[in-house]
């Protein structure tokens, strides 16, 4: 593939991500994807996650909306409960990675810019 057209393709990714990209780039959200990490297999409530960031149900639900409609987080409802998980099977983080492995790769191809001889 010749350099244009790989700075294209890494282009389109960047716009892939950008949601994703966005939604991670907060602390508050960064916080909440480490705690639903941690949360068993069932997932976690919005009361739940307030309990472990002490943040207001309306800041939780709102930093949740986010992250899900980025795709980074999914929603399971059970009645009228909402469970909130991370999927590795159908989230956005696998598209980040292949984007930071692409950025990795050009970069261990280009030529030294530190200048040094």
């Amino acid at each position: 593939m010749n350099e244009f057209n790989e700075l294209l393709e890494l282009a389109n990714e960047f716009k892939d991500c950008q949601k994703a990209l966005i939604a991670i780039g907060n602390e508050t959200r960064q916080l909440i994807i480490t705690k639903l990490l941690l949360s068993d297999c069932m997932g976690s409530r919005v009361g739940d996650i307030m309990k472990k960031t002490n943040l207001s149900k309306p800041a939780v639900s709102h930093h949740l909306q986010i992250l899900k409609n980025s795709n980074i987080i999914s929603v399971r409802k059970e009645g009228t409960k909402n469970y909130y998980y991370l999927d590795a099977k159908d989230n956005e983080l696998s598209k980040l990675i292949k984007l930071f492995n692409h950025v990795n790769t050009i970069m261990q191809t280009a030529p030294d810019r530190k200048g040094e001889e």
